[in-house]
């Protein structure tokens, strides 16, 4: 069985703070992530998402982190598709946007496009050379269907990327329908991309059922909860939700299986909820060190 980390999707969420998982004497960015860390070896940079980060603050993670810790991070809003605030852009290329509230890739100049990606990468440098990166998770949108024009957008970030590696999760069910399913795997399988398997409300538009899979030597699984208010607007409502012993009984039995077909596999909680994904987090965990067959000798 190959190796299997857990860890979650924030260390820095405000509700996480207020929560009193971390120690009082835990009162610095720096005191917060050296703590985290003496107890996974696993975290997801979420912050990426929404504003691009800085090489200093990158050099910070790396130096602040013990030398077998994994960085995920996750892929800026606009290199996904995603919209993205004029104010989330480096300072010194807004004058060049678009006069609109939101930005689409498609409204940016191709120049000022290829500017974000040098940066956005360049400043993941420090974690990728101390080989502390994992990998950078591209969440695409609901709008970004099954077929032809998205792979070509996938292969074309996994070269932007290289050799930093990708992991990819889906938002639009019809890559992950029955008969688009074996294409969806066998694509990514062929150009050596990690699937990202969800746990999430089923139900809805953006709903990807939990299906596990092994496209890569690196499986990512990523939990959501199952928040009855995934629809609301409040994002804490969208992820409040605590997962029981018994649902993680199963998962672990599940992800030993799925470890079986790959060298590694990263499990994250993104239920952040105060401090319901850590509290997850170290359950799995410990599951996932029990012997699955008691009666073996």
């Amino acid at each position: 069985m190959g190796e299997i980390l857990v860890g979650t999707s924030s260390w820095t969420d405000k509700t996480l703070l207020d929560s009193g998982w971390y120690p009082p004497e835990a009162r610095t960015a720096e005191d917060r992530l050296r703590f985290y860390a003496s107890r996974f070896r696993l975290v997801e940079v979420d912050s990426t998402y929404y504003g691009p980060p800085a090489e200093r603050t990158v050099a910070l993670w790396r130096d602040r982190t013990p030398e077998r810790f994994t960085f995920n991070v996750k892929a800026f809003s606009l290199l996904t598709g995603h919209p993205t605030r004029p104010g989330a852009m480096y300072r010194d290329l807004r004058d060049r946007l678009p006069d609109k509230k939101t930005l689409y890739l498609k409204d940016v100049p191709e120049d000022v496009v290829e500017a974000v990606w040098q940066r956005f990468l360049g400043a993941l440098r420090p974690l990728h050379e101390a080989g502390k990166l994992g990998a950078i998770l591209f969440q695409f949108p609901g709008w970004f269907p099954f077929g032809e024009r998205g792979r070509r957008y996938i292969l074309q970030v996994k070269e932007r990327c290289a050799p930093m590696r990708i992991c990819v999760e889906f938002r639009n069910a019809t890559w992950m329908t029955a008969e688009n399913r074996p294409a969806t795997l066998d694509f990514l399988t062929e150009h050596d991309l990690a699937y990202v398997s969800v746990d999430m409300p089923q139900g809805h538009t953006t709903s990807i059922p939990p299906v596990l899979a092994a496209t890569s030597d690196l499986a990512v699984v990523r939990f959501h909860g199952h928040s009855e208010r995934w629809t609301s607007g409040d994002i804490r409502e969208r992820f409040a939700y605590l997962y029981s012993p018994d649902e993680l009984r199963t998962w672990s039995s599940r992800l030993r299986t799925l470890a079986e077909r790959t060298k590694t596999t990263h499990v994250l909680f993104n239920n952040c909820c105060a401090d319901h994904s850590q509290q997850n987090a170290a359950q799995l965990a410990a599951l996932l060190t029990e012997d699955p067959d008691p009666s073996s000798p």
